[in-house]
């Protein structure tokens, strides 16, 4: 009894201390941090005084009433950015986005999460939120819309780099950080890709035209391979047939082919004939004709030759012969002629001295009369004139030959005026004539006394010459 009583006290007493110590354990489970407080603890990593203890991934004693135990979670968090950004060009934009976030895995971050978020750890994606808000607001001011357009990482690791203190000091580590989207309200980022997409619009138009050429070149290709395929057969069956037509026509033919090759033979013998018989007759005309013909051609020829070989000796002696005489006649012209130009150079020496001795006489003379019209001109004028006065006359009347009638207004004395004046040209001569020797021989002009150079009227009037007219009419 006293043995039943005493394993019953042991087993109670094992079962509360087995409650008491599972009141008293505490286990941290993997994603979730026990914040511990209520008495002095040290922790890893951290300074004295701290007022609380951290555990993570094990268990740990707590004493109720004594000590307080409160949970602090390190699950991913995460919280939707939705910031209102205006970029360096001055162009308002919204930027969506996302930011993975948790509390870090060290005693310092865990310590620094308890202290902020323990109590308010809804809160926590809130303030995440303001902390890349405006932190997004100062990154984006300084960006244009191109550059976030084609460098989102830029722009993300800009962020991660801005909010890395700010996180650190709450505890937090940013796990992931994505841009989502750009809305642009102004419609800035459409225009922007409007030539873009006019440019991929239209490569898309020429690819799919260029799509559709080859397809239809294939198309055509396979119907033009199907149409030859076609002709090719059609060919073969023609041949074949044309193969099966010339078969059945020659076994048609067979019979008549036969009976003209035995024409053929016929012919050709008949043939054979007739050349052996020309050729018998072109034998007898050789023997009978061209043979005589040949050496009376041959005789005709040879005489012929020999003709001709006498009358070229013999034109070759006469050819000599005329040689012979051409040149003694040509000795004797080239004689005759030489004496004949001697003769004759006698001969112009005899004229040419006689004209020599001519032209002195006539120099002598010319000289003489020119000494007597120095000393005396007027009278060898006069000579002169005297000497050509006929001629003088006549040629002055020689006016009236040509007048076939001539008719008188004052009678005789029209008739003596006619001739006084014929009369009077012949005076005109001598005084122009003793002018022109005044001019030339001023002493003489002197020793004439200023006489009158002009015939004087009564003197021409006085003066009687024969003048004929006409024809003696």
């Amino acid at each position: 009894m006293s043995i039943g009583i005493l394993a019953g006290v042991v087993v109670g007493a094992l079962a509360v201390l087995i409650g008491v110590f599972k009141l008293m354990w505490r286990v941290a489970e993997p994603n979730e941090a026990l914040i511990i407080s209520g008495s002095n603890h040290k922790n890893e990593g951290l300074g004295d005084g701290m007022g609380f203890r951290i555990v993570t991934g094990r268990g740990t004693l707590v004493l109720p009433g004594v000590q307080a135990v409160r949970k602090l979670s390190l699950d991913l968090n995460e919280t939707q950015l939705s910031v209102e950004c205006v970029t360096h060009q001055g162009i308002p934009l919204k930027v969506r986005g996302v930011v993975i976030f948790k509390v870090g895995d060290d005693f310092v971050s865990i310590a620094n999460a308890a202290r902020r978020f323990l109590d308010q750890q809804k809160l926590m994606s809130e303030r995440v939120h303001i902390v890349f808000a405006g932190h997004l607001r100062a990154i984006v001011g300084g960006l244009t819309v191109e550059d976030m357009i084609r460098d989102r990482e830029k722009l993300t690791g800009q962020a991660r780099s801005a909010c890395g203190t700010e996180m650190e000091k709450l505890g937090l580590i940013v796990d992931s950080l994505q841009i989502h989207e750009i809305e642009d309200p102004t419609g800035y980022i459409k225009n922007l890709a409007a030539p873009h997409a006019a440019a991929v619009q239209r490569d898309a138009r020429i690819a799919q035209a260029e799509a559709n050429r080859r397809a239809t070149e294939a198309e055509q290709q396979a119907a033009a391979r199907m149409s030859e395929a076609t002709r090719d057969s059609e060919i073969l069956q023609a041949g074949y047939q044309a193969e099966r037509d010339q078969a059945s026509a020659r076994a048609r033919q067979a019979g008549p082919l036969a009976d003209a090759a035995s024409r053929q033979e016929v012919v050709v013998q008949e043939t054979r004939v007739a050349e052996l018989e020309g050729l018998r007759k072109e034998q007898q005309l050789q023997a009978e004709v061209r043979k005589p013909a040949d050496a009376m051609a041959y005789e005709t020829r040879t005489l012929a030759e020999a003709e001709r070989d006498a009358r070229i000796s013999a034109a070759e002696a006469e050819a000599k012969e005329t040689e012979l005489a051409s040149a003694a006649k040509a000795t004797a012209t080239r004689l005759t002629g030489e004496a004949e130009a001697a003769a004759q150079h006698a001969k112009g020496l005899a004229v040419a001295e006689a004209t020599r001795a001519k032209g002195l006489a006539e120099a002598e003379a010319i000289k003489a009369r020119a000494a007597a019209l120095a000393e005396n001109q007027e009278a060898v004028v006069a000579q002169q004139l005297a000497e050509k006065w006929p001629e003088i006359v006549s040629a002055g009347a020689s006016a009236f030959g040509n007048v076939d009638q001539m008719v008188l207004l004052n009678g005789a004395d029209g008739m003596a005026d006619v001739f006084a004046k014929a009369l009077t040209m012949g005076g005109t001569g001598l005084g122009l004539a003793r002018q022109l020797l005044a001019t030339m021989n001023p002493a003489a002009q002197e020793k004439l006394g200023g006489a009158a150079l002009s015939v004087p009227p009564a003197q021409r009037s006085e003066e009687s010459v024969e003048i004929p007219v006409g024809d003696g009419r």
